[in-house]
């Protein structure tokens, strides 16, 4: 009976319940002293109880047993995912990984967890100020076992295989092309369709929001109505055998066991939700006289530090548009930057090297780490004719930029075994133009 529906809005106050249990919602308060249909109410608080207004983050749930009843924690392999950042030595040369291998099912089943593998990252969990960026690779559905992340949000951006996202507030289904944000402490499963990979950016500390929008305006880059909320989808199933409840908790992971699917939410209000946003629904601003605008004109979410104006971490695109300039080298610039940039392909080629980077793979340029166009790029935009012209047409690429130094993982350096090494090979045949007779 179920049709995947949704709601429209960015941080909405919204309202959702069952259809099959009409007026599930108290009336005019929160915590009555007994709900309908003998539902437990139990909120979810993503901030501060004391946070202002506009950052103020709670959901309240309405379920039929609380979150509560389950056995005790017990310590779970981690496989690949890991917090830390000194397993090998710091590395700051730019590095590119080849797409990452999906393994076969029969061979080494995986799913959303277990094929969870930390890239790098910076930061500690504990004191609620850091990133990580994770690969995963699937081939198999969740079965009864569902994950939360007590450290932070998980911005998951699929690039091979949809994922179909059972949380505790409603269904998603998040296809390549699309993001969804998992954010901390909330209860989901994923079930897939064969073989899967995806990019994950995580963030402690901090949740992620639009970025202002200045002098641009009201309008533009990702507009809040097209973030969309799952509506309230419940089960009542008893798993005699055991339902696993995994918790990533200070950069581990801890199971617990429970007789009954978490998925048992049958209404629910608030803002603080899941949520997906199709990368096609981006409205891009670019400079149409002279001159290449930064790539923060391309920023979709961005994750705050406690300093104005610098981020945790920005989730950035490079979508299709119009390049227009006139007098202009049209590419990324070369670039020397205090930020740390990780990028990843979801499809076709990135401008700036056409060759080498792949859908499914990354490049990290790390803290002052100098990097741009390969020479190929560099000679043909130098001698392009300017005209109107579509970039970007059938890819999207995309970055995860943060203010911290970013250490490499030895799953990312050694045992993925996906390291391009001839990278830095791109930019040896850049030649010297320099002619100090000719201006």
């Amino acid at each position: 009976w179920f049709i995947l529906q949704y709601m429209s809005g960015f941080g909405n106050e919204h309202v959702s319940e069952d259809p099959r249990c009409p007026g599930a919602l108290p009336e005019g308060q929160n915590n009555p002293q007994v709900c309908p249909y003998g539902l437990y109410a139990e909120q979810l608080s993503g901030s501060a109880f004391t946070c202002p207004r506009p950052t103020n983050k709670r959901s309240w749930l309405y379920r039929i047993l609380p979150s509560v009843c389950h056995k005790p924690f017990k310590p779970l392999k981690e496989g690949h995912l890991t917090h830390d950042w000194d397993e090998v030595e710091p590395d700051p040369n730019q590095l590119r990984w080849k797409p990452f291998e999906i393994p076969k099912a029969p061979q080494n089943k995986l799913d959303f967890v277990s094929g969870l593998h930390t890239l790098c990252g910076a930061g500690e969990p504990r004191a609620r100020n850091g990133i990580a960026v994770h690969i995963f690779v699937c081939n198999t559905s969740m079965l009864n076992r569902c994950l939360y992340n007590s450290d932070g949000d998980f911005l998951i951006v699929p690039q091979q295989g949809k994922l179909l996202i059972t949380t505790e507030f409603g269904k998603m289904l998040v296809e390549p092309n699309e993001i969804c944000v998992i954010q901390q402490g909330m209860r989901f499963s994923v079930e897939v369709f064969g073989e899967t990979r995806g990019y994950i950016l995580e963030v402690y500390g901090a949740h992620f929001e639009l970025p202002d929008l200045g002098p641009i305006g009201a309008n533009g880059l990702a507009n809040p109505r097209d973030f969309l909320v799952p509506v309230a989808w419940y089960e009542d199933r008893q798993v005699p055998g055991g339902y696993t409840v995994i918790s990533k908790y200070q950069g581990k992971l801890f199971a617990a066991q429970q007789d009954f699917s978490p998925f048992n939410v049958v209404a629910w209000h608030g803002n603080y939700t899941p949520y997906k946003y199709h990368l096609e629904k981006f409205m891009v601003i670019n400079s149409v006289a002279f001159d290449h605008a930064d790539p923060s004109i391309f920023t979709v979410l961005t994750a705050k530090s406690t300093r104005p104006g610098v981020a945790l971490a920005d989730f950035v695109i490079f979508p299709p548009r119009w390049g227009v300039a006139n007098n202009t080298f049209r590419p990324p610039y070369y670039h020397r930057n205090c930020m740390s940039e990780f990028m990843g392909l979801i499809k076709g080629h990135y401008e700036a090297k056409e060759e080498g980077f792949q859908p499914g793979g990354g490049s990290l340029h790390s803290m002052m780490t100098p990097h741009g166009p390969d020479a190929d790029c560099f000679e043909k935009a130098s001698k392009a004719k300017l005209e109107p012209e579509r970039v970007a047409e059938g890819t999207m690429a995309f970055m995860f930029e943060s203010s911290l130094s970013l250490a490499i993982t030895k799953w990312g350096l050694q045992t993925s075994n996906c390291l391009d090494k001839n990278y830095y090979k791109c930019w040896e045949p850049l030649k010297r133009h320099f002619n100090p007779k000719c201006k």
